[in-house]
């Protein structure tokens, strides 16, 4: 069982349903050549795609292009359904640190002929995940600068404003869909900066204030 964890404290909750976020930064939408979505993108991650700070990512043997994607995740603390937008935030039980790798073949492969993105996002440790820091100790979720670090090289350095869908509203949506339970994580979207790992390499995804993770790639 998948476990995410507030450090400090006694709170500890069980990963059910990871939600994602695509396209949710103009720049990332433009590096990639995608077009802006009307409404937010969502596909899912299971829980067994967690790896923990300090694990490791395994790419598959079904692709050549693992990319990263360095995310702010939000922890879902409080269940809820058609919450309202001005409400959202009080759902949340902590942000964290998320990087969401993408089998970016597979998923080019998968989007032209109209499938679903599952194996190309979802499959083991396709997201690592640091602990979470209380949502309290967090003032304003969409006024953090998200960074990742390839073998020591920034890459990824891009402000939460940024997001064409901030957090309440994501989760607001989402739950008109799902109803979010405790221990629901949401992966909120990745600025622009993303490209791609080999065996061998390592990473260093953080947000002041919120967590860090260092992870390596085989």
């Amino acid at each position: 069982m998948k476990t995410a964890k507030i450090p400090a404290t006694d709170n500890e909750y069980l990963i059910g349903k990871i939600l994602c976020i695509g396209r949710n930064y103009v720049d990332h939408i433009k590096e990639l050549g995608n077009e802006t979505p009307a409404a937010p993108v969502v596909f899912l991650k299971p829980a067994t795609a967690v790896v923990d700070d300090g694990g490791t990512v395994v790419i598959p043997p079904y692709s050549t292009a693992c990319h990263y994607e360095a995310e702010l995740a939000v922890l879902i603390g409080t269940d809820g359904k058609d919450i309202p937008e001005a409400e959202a935030l009080s759902h949340v039980a902590g942000y964290g640190v998320a990087i969401d790798m993408t089998l970016r073949d597979v998923q080019d492969t998968l989007k032209k002929k109209g499938l679903p993105w599952e194996i190309a996002k979802g499959f083991d440790t396709s997201c690592p995940l640091s602990a979470f820091t209380p949502a309290a100790q967090v003032p304003d979720p969409q006024d953090l600068t998200i960074r990742l670090l390839l073998n020591g090289a920034e890459r990824q350095n891009g402000s939460t404003s940024l997001m064409i869908n901030p957090v309440a509203r994501i989760i607001s949506y989402l739950s008109t869909i799902f109803t979010l339970e405790e221990g629901d994580v949401i992966l909120t979207g990745t600025p622009a900066g993303v490209g791609q790992v080999q065996p061998g390499d390592g990473m260093i995804a953080e947000i002041a204030g919120v967590g860090r993770l260092t992870i390596s790639v085989k």
